[in-house]
C-alpha cells in the first residue's frame, strides 16, 4: 500500500472530496460552495462590507468582488454605497437569497453527518482540531470580533 508522503495530503484530499460532495449538494440551488459560505455569512451579519467580508475570507477584493458579482447577477444579494464611505459597499440578502439558507444549511448538516458516519466517535475531535486549525493559521468566522476588530486596526 502507498503511503503519502506528508502527513497532511490525507486532510487535503478528504477536503477536496467533501468539497466536491458539496458542490453536489448544492447544484440545485445553482451556487458553489464559497458562494454558499458568502450567503450564510451575510445571513448570521445581517449586512457587510465587501472588503470586511473579503478579510473575513482570507480572499483578495477582487476575488470576493468577483464571487459577490456572480452572486448580484443571480439576484441573490444587494450593493449599495457605505453611506460613511464612498469607497466601501454594503451587501445585503435578497428574498431570493435567503431563500437559499435553508437549502445550504441542509447541505452543510448531510455532510456533517457523513463526517459523523465514515469516522464515528472520533468525528467531534475532528471537529474540534479543524477549528484550532483555522483559528492557528488566521482564520475567523466571518463577522465574528476577532475579524471585525482585525478590519478596524487595518
Amino acid at each position: 500500500m502507498q503511503v503519502d508522503k506528508h502527513d497532511f495530503h490525507g486532510l487535503l484530499h478528504s477536503a477536496n472530496l467533501i468539497e466536491a460532495e458539496l458542490r453536489r449538494q448544492l447544484a440545485p440551488f445553482g451556487i458553489q460552495p464559497r458562494q454558499a459560505r458568502v450567503i450564510e455569512a451575510l445571513d448570521r451579519m445581517g449586512t457587510a462590507s465587501q472588503v470586511d467580508l473579503a478579510s473575513s475570507f482570507g480572499v483578495t477584493s477582487a476575488g470576493m468582488s468577483t464571487m459577490t458579482d456572480r452572486l448580484l447577477a443571480a439576484g441573490y444579494i444587494t450593493r449599495v454605497q457605505d453611506p460613511e464611505s464612498r469607497r466601501k459597499n454594503i451587501l445585503a440578502l435578497t428574498a431570493e437569497g435567503q431563500a437559499l439558507v435553508s437549502g445550504i444549511d441542509h447541505a452543510w448538516s448531510a455532510l456533517d453527518d457523513t463526517i459523523r458516519t465514515v469516522i464515528g466517535d472520533d468525528a467531534k475531535v475532528l471537529f474540534d482540531l479543524s477549528r484550532r486549525l483555522r483559528d492557528g493559521l488566521g482564520g475567523t468566522v466571518p463577522g465574528t470580533r476577532k475579524s471585525v476588530l482585525a478590519n478596524e486596526e487595518e
